[in-house]
């Protein structure tokens, strides 16, 4: 068995903010980009997107020619948006795309009093507002943009770096992976507790139940193996066109799996995971940069336990063989 405590000391850039009992691990659930995978450099994307469909509105056509539409926008500043996706990290994409598409109906005054509440309430980090009381219509047209919008979010991502990142990877995986992570997902395993990833990326699998797509390209080029038994037991995340935000598939593994959440170690650089873990009585871990003051001050803000600015000196400091 494994057990987590925090130590007598704390390592060099190691901060604890909200102090625990020791607790037996069981099960981890880990976001992947921006906690173990640095190949996705998506806050510029995400701004460009979201602030070019805020300041312009919704363009017209296949996620193809939106991405074109917006591609000519380029180099401007939506420096809102790029506030929005620092704040809105581990969101569902769908919720991000959403946020762009309200902010748009300020544009021709269509906005609604439901309309500027949902705007605040996603920047605090909400996701679900199906009882809001807006029509069927609106919400179903809603949801159509924001699916095309994400699409569209994905062709320029892929274009606009990750591709290229990818590619490195492949030569070089250890360049792309956060300091120690692989070192920390094997300890774990090989302790008994069983890994999974857990991502607002959407996660697809073909009809023999293997997972495909683009996060899973960037999880095989950095050597993580999934599957029953291996290095990650399972790989959860949401689709195109249906949010799942990340504490309901928390939810579903914690019912499939019979787990109480005080023995689930929540591994996540976004507010929507730590949130969650703390919501569900899990230990949380926040992996930031050290520059990254402002993520640090909504981390602590959700009383995340601990901080980390990688994962090296966290095994040895803070687990323990029973």
């Amino acid at each position: 068995m494994l057990q987590i405590q925090v130590p007598e000391k704390l390592s060099s850039g190691i901060e604890l903010v909200t102090p625990f009992d020791p607790a037996d691990i069981v099960c981890a659930f880990h976001d992947i980009d921006g906690t173990h995978s640095r190949i996705r450099e998506w806050v510029p994307v995400m701004t460009l997107v979201t602030g070019c469909v805020a300041a312009y509105g919704m363009f017209p056509g296949t996620p193809e020619k939106i991405a074109e539409a917006i591609r000519c926008h380029q180099g401007e500043d939506f420096s809102e948006a790029h506030r929005f996706a620092i704040e809105s990290a581990g969101l569902s994409a769908l919720t991000q795309m959403e946020w762009a598409l309200r902010m748009a109906r300020r544009l021709d005054g269509t906005s609604s009093k439901i309309n500027e509440e949902i705007i605040s309430a996603i920047w605090s980090g909400c996701e679900m507002f199906d009882e809001a009381g807006e029509s069927r219509e609106s919400l179903m047209c809603l949801k159509e943009q924001a699916s095309a919008l994400f699409k569209a979010y994905e062709i320029l991502l892929l274009e606009m770096g990750r591709d290229k990142n990818l590619s490195e990877a492949r030569k070089n995986p250890e360049n792309w992976r956060i300091p120690g992570s692989m070192a920390l997902l094997e300890m774990l395993k090989n302790n008994g507790v069983e890994n999974y990833f857990v991502t607002g990326a959407v996660v697809e699998y073909d009809g023999s139940g293997t997972p495909r797509g683009t996060m899973y390209e960037e999880i095989q080029a950095l050597g993580y193996e999934v599957g029953r038994g291996k290095l990650i037991e399972g790989f959860c995340g949401s689709s195109w066109d249906e949010k799942l935000p990340k504490i309901e598939i928390m939810k579903q593994l914690i019912r499939r799996k019979s787990l109480q959440p005080g023995q689930i170690l929540v591994i996540g650089d976004g507010r929507s995971e730590i949130a969650a873990g703390r919501e569900l009585g899990c230990l949380t871990v926040s992996r930031l940069d050290i520059q990254a003051e402002r993520a640090r001050e909504i981390h602590r803000q959700l009383q995340t336990h601990v901080i980390v600015p990688d994962f090296c000196n966290f095994s040895e400091s803070f687990f323990h063989h029973k």
